[in-house]
């Protein structure tokens, strides 16, 4: 366990490994932590350590890290963490690997620094599909589990940080179908199937980036398996 501080908050993280370095986004919503890979369908910390740096994160306010909270917050305050870490590591050129909310932060790092990321991997990515209610009221949940300790935190701050957040017309949130298309970098799409991580939206970014790999069976069994090696795989082919 590590820790640094960077744009008023302190961003804990774990690293494993040695070899072309793997940036590792869980899921969990706004909760998005480190440990929560180690409930998801494989391990990619434990599948991609004997091979590669990974460095697994855990969000501003989220885990072990800590940070501000304004009604300026958005998007771009995680992507600005996360470079922020690769940049403290010496991290010039990584692969980004995000579930869930994840899918959204791989974009968000591939808008913001393209010759940075060498290929991106989005394990069932959220997407608004007739769903906003359901990320408003996730928000909410984590908000309420923090407000106690925030008490500087404005009623405005939090809800202006939602809307942020959660109140655009965007598919994926934080980037739009234009930019999405105009996407050249190598991406690995394994589909979502649920509320959260609704079909349409892995299927829209499979249809509109220009170099797209999608798995749609991958959560049980065999399929899963196979889906591990392409994920592996695919890691090795862009590890350049």
């Amino acid at each position: 366990m590590a820790s640094f501080q960077t744009n008023d908050a302190e961003i804990h993280y774990d690293e494993y490994g040695t070899g072309f370095p793997i940036l590792l986004i869980a899921p969990g919503g706004m909760k998005s932590e480190a440990s929560f890979w180690n409930s998801t369908p494989w391990n990619p910390i434990s599948q991609l350590s004997e091979k590669f740096r990974v460095i697994a994160m855990d969000q501003r306010n989220a885990g072990r890290s800590t940070g501000t909270i304004t009604a300026d917050d958005g998007w771009q305050t995680y992507t600005n963490d996360q470079l922020a870490l690769c940049d403290h590591l010496g991290i010039d050129r990584f692969i980004v690997a995000g579930m869930c909310i994840g899918g959204p932060y791989v974009m968000g790092l591939i808008e913001s620094a393209p010759e940075r990321v060498a290929a991106g991997v989005l394990f069932q990515t959220i997407g608004l599909s007739e769903n906003r209610h359901a990320f408003y009221d996730m928000f909410d949940s984590w908000a309420d589990e923090l407000r106690p300790m925030r008490s500087e935190v404005t009623e405005n701050a939090w809800h202006q940080f939602k809307m942020n957040m959660y109140g655009g017309d965007n598919f994926l949130f934080n980037v739009d179908e234009n930019f999405v298309r105009g996407v050249q970098t190598p991406l690995l799409l394994l589909e979502g199937n649920d509320l959260y991580h609704p079909s349409v939206s892995s299927l829209a970014v499979n249809d509109l980036a220009q170099n797209t790999t999608l798995i749609r069976e991958w959560q049980r069994g065999t399929a899963m398996e196979e889906a591990a090696k392409q994920f592996e795989n695919f890691c090795k082919k862009y590890s350049l």
